[in-house]
């Protein structure tokens, strides 16, 4: 079964995963941007690559990942993996991982803590000038 890749729900997932509104995402993206506009484009199967790179600086996610991210392949891999609770076996000569994934997880917690406090940032800032 091949199926396509919906890079405007992996934008969705990345940009929830991260905390980030629509709403903060468009105002990110330019004016020309509004919560409706993030919508519509979340819900397009393709996107353009213009438009992909600068969610991509937005989000500080690469664009790979809206392009090549299959939740139903990672679900089907995670399933066939694991079984009744057993954990997966592996040798130094499965695996090829060029990064440490504990080393990704701090960097993606750092980002969101930065996320958010740049948002709270904007949102006093928005407060102090009403």
């Amino acid at each position: 079964m091949d199926h396509k890749i919906h890079q405007g729900r992996n934008i969705k997932r990345f940009r929830e995963m991260l905390g980030i509104k629509q709403e903060a995402l468009a105002s990110d993206l330019g004016d020309d941007w509004n919560q409706k506009k993030i919508s519509l484009l979340e819900q397009k199967e393709t996107i353009e690559n213009q438009l992909l790179q600068k969610i991509s600086e937005v989000l500080k996610i690469p664009v790979e990942a809206f392009q090549n991210f299959d939740e139903e392949q990672a679900i089907n891999i995670i399933s066939n993996t694991f079984h009744d609770g057993s954990i997966a076996h592996a040798t130094a000569e499965n695996i090829q991982c060029t990064f440490n994934p504990i080393d990704k997880m701090i960097e993606l917690y750092e980002r969101m803590l930065k996320e958010k406090d740049d948002m709270i940032a904007r949102l006093e800032n928005l407060l102090q000038n009403k």
